[in-house]
């Protein structure tokens, strides 16, 4: 019997077609294909996207808010997937991908962020969490270029980091090693036959056939034409404004973890790279599809970093970018199958997308292999949005089988 990939190489039909080239797409188009399925991704630039603009930040304690604990034992879950996942990556591409165990420090500058800064901190205790309060001077002895006026702080060395540019770069290797075929264009339109999801229609007109569809196409999700009304991914962008500055050696080291607070209601976080680079965000603006850097974000941005780290003011500034995130109403990502036969979702991370990388990965790997939602990732089916419409399991497409449509 031909391989699953020969086939596919040979019809120019697919397996598994993955609509976006972003970290989730790839991490599914990866995950898949080392099951043994013939994957394509279209994307017109894959390892573009929001992850040209996150921080990467691994943050599952400093980021728990309230109404979010469903949430949070999914993001656990795939915080405690990330060591393998990285030494797996890295070991099949060679690549370094920027992860960094280096903990992070909350901190308050005022008595208001203080008492909002111990609730979470109560709030993470009744969790199961593991974080460690600080007096101020405790926090300035961790990080010297803290600001004297720092009230308190909270120590969380189980959040860590990761370059999501490098480790987008790596995701593209790992699927072209794993023989994942990639269609450098745009998905125009899903194309539906017998009420079933059956591949994609692409800019130019060409037609590319598939026995299951991922919409894994971030802020964009909801956009792709022919998709039916009642399974559209109710995905919306919204905002974010990010900078990147040099710390100079002769300032090394500058920042040693990374830094969050909340100043004037406006959080803000500072994620130092081992390469020098200093990564300054974000603000978070409903404003649909705008990506305009603006002076008044790049200014409030500037403005509440040097409140906490006054020196930051000497460092070169190199880069501003804006990006949109994907969010569901709820801010949790939506996986797995929709009431389409045929067709899946793996888009609505919100500020998440590069947290849960490795355990979507899995869960959409499995769900493409066997058909089944694992547990840990039915609450994010995206049937939670369409009340009386359960989504129907797609048959699994096991390698070297093709469904006709």
């Amino acid at each position: 019997m031909r391989s699953s990939h020969a086939h596919h190489r040979e019809s120019g039909r697919s397996d598994v077609l993955v609509v976006g080239g972003g970290i989730i797409g790839l991490v599914t188009a990866w995950r898949a294909a080392q099951r043994g399925l013939a994957v394509t991704v279209v994307d017109p630039e894959p390892g573009g996207g929001a992850a040209r603009v996150a921080a990467g930040m691994l943050a599952a304690v400093s980021e728990l808010d309230h109404g979010e604990q469903t949430l949070l034992g999914l993001n656990i879950a795939s915080a405690r997937l990330y060591p393998d996942f990285v030494a797996e990556l890295e070991s099949v591409t060679g690549r370094d991908t920027g992860y960094r165990p280096c903990g992070t420090l909350a901190v308050a500058l005022d008595s208001d962020d203080r008492a909002q800064l111990r609730e979470l901190h109560a709030l993470q205790r009744r969790s199961g969490l593991e974080s460690e309060w600080l007096t101020g001077r405790e926090c300035r002895r961790l990080e010297p270029m803290l600001a004297p006026g720092v009230r308190g702080g909270l120590r969380i060395d189980g959040d860590h980091q990761i370059d999501p540019r490098r480790l987008a770069t790596a995701l593209v290797t790992a699927c072209e090693r794993a023989g994942v075929v990639f269609h450098r264009a745009w998905a125009e339109r899903l194309r539906v036959v017998r009420d079933r999801a059956a591949g994609i229609t692409v800019s130019g007109g060409s037609e590319l056939g598939a026995g299951q569809v991922v919409v894994a196409g971030g802020s964009l999700s909801g956009r792709l034409a022919g998709v039916p009304d009642d399974v559209v991914p109710p995905v919306r962008p919204v905002k974010g404004q990010v900078l990147r500055l040099t710390v100079p050696r002769a300032y090394a080291p500058f920042l040693s973890r990374t830094l969050r607070a909340e100043v004037r209601g406006s959080h803000i976080y500072l994620v130092p790279r081992e390469n020098g680079e200093l990564v300054v965000g974000a603000t978070s603006e409903e404003l649909g599809w705008d990506t305009t850097v603006t002076a008044g974000g790049v200014y409030e941005l500037l403005r509440d970093a040097h409140e906490l780290l006054p020196g930051i003011t000497e460092l070169p500034l190199t880069e501003t970018r804006a990006g949109l995130r994907p969010t569901s109403p709820d801010n949790a990502p939506l996986l797995g199958p929709t009431a389409l036969p045929g067709l899946h979702l793996a888009t609505g991370h919100h500020r998440n997308g590069v947290l849960l990388t490795p355990v979507t990965g899995r869960v959409m790997a499995t769900v493409l292999t066997t058909g089944e939602l694992p547990h840990d990732a039915r609450p994010f089916t995206p049937g939670r949005f369409s009340p009386g419409r359960p989504p129907a399991p797609s048959p699994a497409v096991s390698a070297g089988q093709e469904q006709h449509a």
